[in-house]
This record gives C-alpha cells, structure tokens and sequence, in this order.
C-alpha cells in the first residue's frame, strides 16, 4: 500500500508561524524528483512544539498542495489514545490516503498496551494506519509479536521501523508477511532493510534529496541491487552530515543553506551550532548541493 521514498516533511516556519508557501514549494520540488508520498507533521516536521490548530494546518495544506499526486500520510501519533483517535480522524477527514502513529511516549506501556492503543485508533477512526516504532524517542520498543498482532487488524497497513536493529526488522518482514509494508525509518539503513524485507523509506533526508531516495528506492524495486548499492553509499556522507544534530535540526539547516526555507525551529530545538553548521556545509558543497 505504501512503498519508495515516502518524505517526512520539515514544518518551516517564519516569525513563529508556519510558512504555508515555503511548505508548498518544498512539496512542489519532491513530487517534481519523484517523491512517492508524504508524512506532514511527524518527527521530522516538530510535531510536539504545533498546536492542535497547526497540526490540522499543516495536513490540510500538505493534502491541498499534494492534489492526489502522490500518498499524503499525516502524522497523528500521540500518547493520549484519545488524542490521536481525534487527529486521525481529522486526517480522515481533509483527504489524507494513511496516518503515521508513534508508539506511545513517556507513559512507557506495556506491549499489551501497545496492542490496545493501535487497536483502539485503527477501529476508531477507519483509515490506513502505519505504526512507528522509535525506541530512542519513546522509551519503548514495540516488539515484532506485538507487531505481527496489530498486523491482523484492519486498517494497520504498516510499521516505520527506526529501531536500528536489523534482525528485529527481519523478524518483523517473517512474521507479519509481504502484505504487510515495512518500512525504514532511518536514512542510513534503508538499503539493507529493503533486503530484508522492506519495501520503502519515510525519509528525512528527501527534504533534501528527494530524488536520490526515490532512485535507491526504485531500483531495488526493479531489481537493480548494484545500482541501489552505489546510491546508498553516495549519500551516506550526507546521511552522517544530517545526524551530527537532533532531527530536524541539521535537514533545516541544509534546506536554509539552500535558500529554501528559513533556519527557524521550536525550542527546546534550537539552530545548529556554527562548527556543525560548517561539517554540514563542507559534505553539501562535496555532494553537490551548494
């Protein structure tokens, strides 16, 4: 249901508010290289620092801008099951395709909380859903027998897999089947999961790259592992570039020295620091893209 280079959009902002026109230029340049959906409002677009108003926001305007061009799957992950039964439904709603949940943070549930809470969203509010498993960010693993579970619920179409551990990934792609999409959450590893099962990437990166994420993606899809091998370690230089801070942080600031967006983030993120700044400037000017 959801394959190839899927990009977790940044949230651009201008004196505080969201910058609908740098959104949709952005959105404009991926579709234009390729960029087989979109995930507004997760992770990588400061989805905890928007309010309620913006998050609906910047799904609307992803959905307007995106036309039916491509999958739009809004982020609508929260740790109150309530909460995130009511962004899906919103999601729902304006016309996006899937809905992006992170496992729930901070409280720290059990896996049969995992279960229930995924259950309760997916039977609630109708619309293909792809669970996000980020232990680094949650504090929890959702392990691959509760995954293989939620699998067999209607409306669970997916898992964004960032826990880094390929033989969990692999089990996961074992236990859950082909229909089932794995997909990475992590730039670095999207090669390897591809081979183990996976069949895309949710990526930060393509904020940046649009198209080399949908060439890897693509043509692993066609069969071509050599020419997917030689875009991956391409882009691993950038890949290391784009962690030398918390996500979105550095992709922000790349985009900025591109002249595409501002630099602007939500404390508690704050800008690059300046000798980071200059790392991330010396592998774009070596990549290409300055």
């Amino acid at each position: 249901m959801f394959d190839g280079a899927i990009v977790a959009l940044v949230t651009p902002f201008r004196d505080g508010k969201v910058d609908e026109r740098a959104l949709t230029d952005l959105i404009e340049r991926c579709l234009a290289e390729g960029a087989a959906g979109f995930v507004p409002c997760g992770s990588t677009g400061e989805s905890a620092t928007l309010s309620h108003d913006e998050h609906r926001q910047v799904v609307e305007v992803t959905v307007k801008a995106v036309a039916g061009r491509s999958k739009v799957i809004a982020g609508t992950g929260s740790n109150n099951t309530q909460e995130a039964i009511a962004l899906t439904r919103h999601a729902k709603a304006v016309g996006a395709d899937g809905a992006l949940l992170i496992s729930p943070y901070y409280n720290k549930p059990t896996q049969e909380g995992i279960y229930l809470h995924y259950k309760a969203v997916a039977e609630a509010a109708e619309l293909p859903i792809i669970i996000y498993n980020i232990p680094g960010r949650t504090a929890s693993n959702i392990l691959p027998e509760t995954i293989a579970r939620l699998s067999k619920i209607e409306n669970i179409a997916g898992v964004k897999e960032a826990s880094g551990n390929l033989q969990q990934i692999s089990e996961v792609a074992r236990l859950c089947g082909p229909k089932f999409d794995v997909i990475s959450g992590d730039d670095a590893l999207v090669l390897p999961i591809l081979a183990v099962g996976g069949c895309g990437v949710i990526t930060a990166a393509g904020n940046v790259i649009p198209g080399e994420m949908a060439e890897l993606c693509s043509a692993w899809a066609a069969g071509d592992a050599e020419r997917a091998l030689e875009v991956h370690q391409k882009i691993m230089p950038l890949c290391t570039a784009f962690s030398l801070e918390t996500n979105p942080i550095p992709i922000k600031a790349a985009l900025a020295l591109q002249g595409r967006i501002g630099e602007e983030v939500r404390l508690p993120l704050t800008k690059m620091t300046a000798p980071n700044v200059e790392k991330l400037r010396f592998a774009m000017k070596d990549y290409g893209l300055l």
